[in-house]
């Protein structure tokens, strides 16, 4: 059975919960990171030299990087669906997943400052800086959405997980936000599946 080490308060977990969750795979999750230790032990960091979370065991084959199990399990099992088949569309979906990345980079010191860090140890120009970063490449997200239903056409994929682990942060934090219709749009129909309401729709700690 697939086995995943991670808690589920980590966007980068629930990547890959919410690929498991669509795929509908069975699996075993082991709570792992911060206040669950795990991720610092001799037998973690031969898994994960990198001592984050999470990491899969897929039947004897050890995976890292949230990113990369997300297109391992949608190619393997979802090839059609969360893999596109067509060679644009999923160059589309792996585009919107490396863009993630930048998103997650300007939106880390806002909610590690606004959620994870005490009121009086705050840096609030970082967060400032950070929240108005964040909102130009929210437009660029809106943009993107014109006149299609996921970010890389008319259907879920591969390219949405990422993108849409992190939107649910930005869109709940109680900060300034532009007006984005077709963001918002996008994050209500996110929010009416299954998967993306266990998994990611939980509790922000």
């Amino acid at each position: 059975m697939l086995r995943i080490w991670g808690r589920v308060n980590s966007v980068n977990v629930k990547k890959a919960l919410w690929a498991i969750e669509e795929l509908g795979l069975p699996y075993e999750r082991v709570d792992a990171g911060m206040s669950f230790g795990v991720v610092n032990t001799p037998e973690y960091r031969k898994m994960n030299p990198m001592g984050l979370v999470p990491t899969i065991d897929d039947d004897g084959f050890v995976l890292w990087e949230s990113h990369a199990i997300v297109r391992y399990l949608a190619a393997k099992h979802g090839a059609g669906s969360l893999w596109p088949l067509e060679l644009r569309q999923r160059a589309d979906a792996d585009r919107w997943m490396d863009w993630a990345g930048s998103f997650q980079a300007a939106f880390r010191p806002v909610f590690w400052g606004l959620i994870r860090t005490p009121p009086e140890k705050r840096d609030m120009a970082a967060i400032e800086e950070g929240r108005k970063r964040c909102a130009e490449l929210a437009g660029m997200l809106d943009a993107q959405l014109a006149g299609r239903q996921f970010v890389a056409g008319n259907n879920l994929t591969m390219g949405d997980i990422p993108v849409g682990c992190h939107f649910h942060l930005w869109l709940s934090l109680p900060i300034e936000r532009p007006a984005h219709p077709n963001l918002n749009a996008w994050f209500k129909r996110l929010s009416e599946r299954p998967a993306y309401r266990k998994v990611v729709l939980i509790p922000i700690s």
